[in-house]
């Protein structure tokens, strides 16, 4: 309902679950930009790595390329409710349909590069709802860096200088569905760019902005916080600070 559509995710159960009655705590992990539900189980290994604990759930969710953000602005007919649909839709589903530990201590939230940045911040901003957060070659000044140039304190963005050949081929690129993600209207990349504005006002970015919500989370309520990134990557300026 935070979107209105009909949205899928992935989820990996342990080995023994069907045959005990135990409560699994649950990971969710998010997908960055341009990904989408799938990549962890086809590209990033994640049902390998589980395997090795095999004591928890994975949930695998897709938010498209939204940022894990509840926009400020949505046009075409679109309900962009991000955040909500992680924090509300996705945990609702996984609680109320698995033998899940439904409370805070029972629930950790990471990602990589967008996913990174949208764990951290749905952590900052919803404390009670998770007990672990993390971030993978975060993105984690997004929000910062469009609040400055909403207040007019950095340049805005200037799209990539591309020729005609290049930009219709990226145009068809972005148009080609991807047959594993099986979302109704919700397969190319030019479906799952959403329409309407994330932020409007810097007010908007900085209630997205992990640098600002973490200052205001008293100690003893703040989530578990892990971070990593490469060396060599350039979002590790963000991660570093």
């Amino acid at each position: 309902p935070a979107v209105d559509r009909t949205m899928k995710y992935n989820i990996l159960l342990p080995r023994e679950y069907d045959s005990s009655t135990n409560r699994y705590p649950v990971l969710y992990l998010l997908h960055g930009l341009t990904q989408n539900y799938t990549v962890w189980g086809m590209a990033n290994g994640a049902p390998f790595y589980a395997g090795l604990y095999d004591d928890l759930i994975v949930v695998m969710p897709d938010a498209g390329n939204s940022w894990y953000v509840n926009w400020t602005e949505s046009e075409g007919g679109q309900t962009n409710n991000w955040e909500s649909h992680i924090v509300e839709d996705v945990v609702n589903h996984v609680d109320w349909n698995f033998r899940t530990i439904a409370r805070r201590e029972g629930r950790a939230l990471t990602g990589l590069s967008m996913g990174g940045y949208g764990a951290i911040t749905m952590g900052l901003r919803n404390p009670d709802r998770f007990i672990s957060i993390g971030s993978t070659s975060g993105a984690l000044e997004h929000g910062r860096q469009a609040a400055r140039r909403l207040r007019g304190e950095a340049p805005p963005r200037v799209p990539r200088d591309l020729t005609d050949a290049q930009r219709a081929e990226r145009e068809a690129r972005r148009r080609r569905a991807n047959p594993f993600i099986g979302i109704e209207g919700f397969n190319s990349q030019v479906e799952r760019t959403l329409q309407g504005r994330e932020f409007v006002t810097a007010e908007d970015a900085d209630a997205y902005d992990p640098f600002t919500l973490v200052e205001r989370i008293e100690s003893g309520a703040l989530p578990h916080i892990y971070l990593d990134c490469g060396t060599e990557d350039r979002l590790i300026s963000g991660a570093r600070e």
